[in-house]
């Protein structure tokens, strides 16, 4: 039996929470065999056609990168390689199970949450939104059921309440990648074993859309300031303050003085909230306009803001 490191490995990622794995995964002499990952797509203003961050490290060190439309197209490029383990790793797609059975012993799969809980694709946003006092990383066994498969390992991760979006997908996807590469070589080796997630115990997340930025100051202060941590990269906390449209980028809870009405601001900067609670807005971004302090935003735009 080969060990897990010289094992033929087929790595399937998109996003850059991805990419931490795929470095881990070549820096620590695994074989590669190749990288499949979205097509190039157009962004920006320009529609400049970017790469997936997956495809430009893999391209680095001389990786192969497939980049089907439908993962049917590389059923026999697959079959090529076999046998071959799977690797995924937030990579945004379905994978059915006649993709699946392609792999010994299967694709391998790292989800940043404490399966079952926060099954989908938002677990590291849930885990702010919900105030959890723990997340961490699922090492699991892809199924056809989204998330649901049995887990090899798990590796909890203390949160202080403070974790933005942006910090909080770093943090994990490094725990994460360090996870794959302890178990990985077990895994493929048959040594260790998964176990059932309890399906009783299952919970599940939703994709966040960019209606979910618009801030609702009916809600409670407490959980506006988790939705400005939870959607700081995308889609950002919207609200209009006076006549400029903006996005919170940090706030905090302070005691209201003597304001009534939700929503109104209070020295333009302090909005009461459903709970009788205020926020302090602390930094934003002006629509189109780089973040600032709030000092900065009312020495700038003290004309279009409504006494």
């Amino acid at each position: 039996m080969t060990s897990g490191k010289t094992s033929t490995i087929i790595f399937f990622g998109t996003e850059e929470f991805s990419a931490e794995s795929l470095r881990a995964l070549i820096a620590n002499g695994f074989n590669i065999a190749a990288v499949v990952t979205k097509p190039d797509s157009k962004k920006g203003r320009g529609h400049k056609m970017i790469s997936p961050t997956v495809k430009i490290i893999a391209q680095k060190h001389n990786i192969p990168v497939w980049q089907p439309a439908k993962l049917r197209d590389i059923t026999e490029d697959i079959k090529q390689l076999q046998p071959a383990t799977g690797v995924l790793v937030s990579f945004g797609k379905i994978i059915p199970q006649s993709t699946i059975d392609l792999f010994t012993p299967g694709i391998i799969n790292v989800h940043p949450s404490p399966l079952p809980k926060y099954r989908g694709p938002s677990p590291i946003e849930s885990a702010i939104l919900h105030g959890d006092s723990e997340t961490g990383v699922s090492i699991m066994q892809l199924s056809a059921a989204m998330d649901a498969g049995p887990v090899y390992s798990f590796i909890s991760h203390l949160l202080k309440g403070t974790e933005t979006q942006p910090e909080l997908y770093e943090t994990l996807s490094k725990v994460g990648a360090s996870e794959l590469v302890r178990v990985l070589p077990q895994i493929i080796s048959g040594e260790l074993q998964p176990t059932p997630q309890d399906e009783s115990a299952a919970t599940y997340c939703q994709l966040i859309q960019k209606s979910d930025g618009t801030v609702d100051w009916n809600k409670p202060a407490e959980q506006i300031v988790r939705e400005i941590h939870a959607y700081k990269g995308w889609p950002g906390s919207r609200t209009t303050l006076g006549e400029i449209d903006v996005i919170i980028t940090s706030a905090s809870v302070v005691e209201c003085m003597g304001l009534s009405q939700e929503g109104t601001p209070l020295d333009h900067f302090t909005v009461r909230c459903g709970d009788g609670w205020c926020l302090s807005i602390e930094s934003l971004k002006p629509v189109g306009k780089k973040e600032m302090p709030i000092q900065a935003f009312l020495a700038g735009y003290k004309d279009r803001l409504k006494s």
